[in-house]
């Protein structure tokens, strides 16, 4: 497999071989920022048994909340594809953005005026220190991959995210896409 050299907008596809590490098992990140200081992303594909209401019942809506990954986890962050809606956003590329004014959000959703498939919601996020993510890359912890959905990744279906991307990659991945979450489960 020929993984690129990770950026901002990029894709982190969790190897098989880090199966068992509860944060990160069969985990896609989109990462939202590649420095020398270090690296943020937030993990697409694990829905939490949380919506938007639950944590913030003031917002009457069923927005799915997922695990953004192991830091600060008792912190809500967002992405979204309307930055025209919701000011001080910043741009991760492509047309995804990450946060902005969390109480434009709240009226917005109150309002209607935002979708579901327009924001995705996150408790906690993914960081690496400076060089940390290059060693997990070194290590094959990662597939590094460019972001083909563009803004359209966050409605992108979490349940078969990692599978779709295994059987993508082929040979020896495809084999993967069909292993329980869990291997004492064989």
């Amino acid at each position: 497999m020929i993984t690129i050299k990770p950026k901002k907008g990029s894709l982190l596809i969790a190897e098989p071989s880090i199966i068992g590490d509860v944060s990160f098992n069969r985990s896609i990140v989109l990462l939202a920022d590649y420095t020398n200081e270090g690296s943020i992303g937030f993990i697409l594909n694990k829905p939490l048994d949380y919506t938007i209401n639950d944590l913030i019942p003031e917002i009457n809506a069923n927005f799915k909340v997922y695990n953004g990954g192991p830091v600060e986890q008792d912190n809500l962050y967002f992405i979204h594809k309307v930055p025209d809606l919701i000011p001080d956003s910043i741009e991760i590329s492509l047309g995804i953005f990450w946060g902005g004014d969390f109480n434009v959000v709240a009226d917005l959703i109150a309002n209607n005026q935002i979708e579901e498939k327009d924001i995705r919601f996150f408790l906690g996020y993914s960081g690496w220190d400076s060089n940390q993510l290059d060693e997990e890359l070194r290590v094959n912890s990662w597939v590094v991959t460019e972001n083909v959905y563009q803004n359209n990744i966050i409605e992108k279906d979490y349940e078969s995210f990692w599978k779709e991307k295994m059987v993508e990659f082929g040979g020896e991945y495809s084999i993967w896409s069909n292993a329980p979450e869990n291997p004492s489960y064989n």
